[in-house]
């Protein structure tokens, strides 16, 4: 009886928040071990396709930094990083393109229309809503550093995404972005999705990863930051507590929310309905961060 009873509690706690957000658009970056795990994979999806049936219309971007390492190794390709960034050749662009599109995202949309939702996917063999330029850094001395087909994104097909949520239907982007000549770009997953929230207006955007959020203390799991704000993020990193794989996941937000999405959440995705949690009770799970 009395997990009856904490069960309807909870059912109406969420009741508050799916009315909150029902008809809203919601961002999830997937990455880290739920593209390795399946198994964690199809819990995560199944939590997906929950929020598109209580009304929300959640868009799906997702990485493959894992995968597409394993298959370039396995092609007798070692992986070149340039300031953090995968050096990306033609035949480096060939194994980009065919992982993240048939190893991950063609899977995960059959894994959502298994759990009773139309998906589709999005990208370079598709219908492409990713359009960029390469990606142009210089090095403290001025000079260009060549990361070869590495872009950025410039624009977003928003009307194509927001036509395709209110079908009903859960859009599944592949960072891969088209440039002006027709070429292929690999773009980073996380800047992707920032991208993309900007543009469509989403009322969030929540990234999902190998992280419980944002801590002080690297090292520490009790220092996670439950909310901050993006002034006090942008701190964080000035003094060097937000670094390394965390940083992009950050910046992500950052162009999220200063591009007028609602809130950003960072997330573990390892932990069972982590993102229900996090969207639909007071207490969350992550780290939010606000305008």
């Amino acid at each position: 009886m009395e997990r009856a009873i904490s069960k309807a509690q909870a059912l109406v706690e969420a009741m508050e928040y799916i009315r909150l957000f029902r008809g809203k658009i919601v961002v999830v970056k997937l990455g880290g071990s739920v593209l390795d795990d399946l198994e964690l994979q199809k819990k995560l999806l199944k939590d997906v396709v929950f929020m598109a049936t209580v009304g929300i219309q959640p868009v799906l971007v997702h990485g493959g930094g894992k995968a597409i390492t394993r298959a370039m190794n396995e092609s007798g390709i070692e992986a070149q990083w340039v300031n953090g960034r995968r050096y990306t050749d033609e035949r480096t662009m060939t194994i980009v393109e065919h992982t993240l599109i048939h190893d991950i995202n063609t899977p995960m949309c059959e894994t959502i229309k298994q759990l009773g939702c139309n998906a589709m996917g999005l990208h370079s063999l598709s219908s492409c809503v990713l359009f960029g330029e390469p990606l142009r850094l210089v090095d403290a001395a001025g000079k260009k550093i060549d990361l070869g087909l590495v872009g950025e994104v410039k624009s977003v097909n928003g009307q194509l995404l927001k036509t395709i949520c209110a079908s009903g239907t859960i859009p599944v982007i592949a960072p891969i972005a088209i440039d002006r000549a027709g070429g292929k770009l690999n773009i980073n997953a996380d800047t992707a999705a920032g991208k993309v929230a900007s543009a469509i207006g989403a009322e969030k955007i929540v990234s999902v990863s190998d992280t419980h959020g944002i801590r002080t203390d690297v090292n520490n799991p009790d220092t996670r930051i439950s909310s901050a704000t993006e002034a006090e993020i942008k701190k964080m990193i000035e003094t060097g507590v937000i670094t390394a794989g965390m940083l992009p996941k950050v910046e992500a937000c950052i162009v999220a929310l200063e591009g007028g999405v609602g809130k950003a959440h960072i997330i573990d995705g390892r932990i069972e309905h982590s993102l229900l949690l996090e969207i639909y009770t007071e207490e969350g799970i992550g780290t939010q961060i606000t305008k």
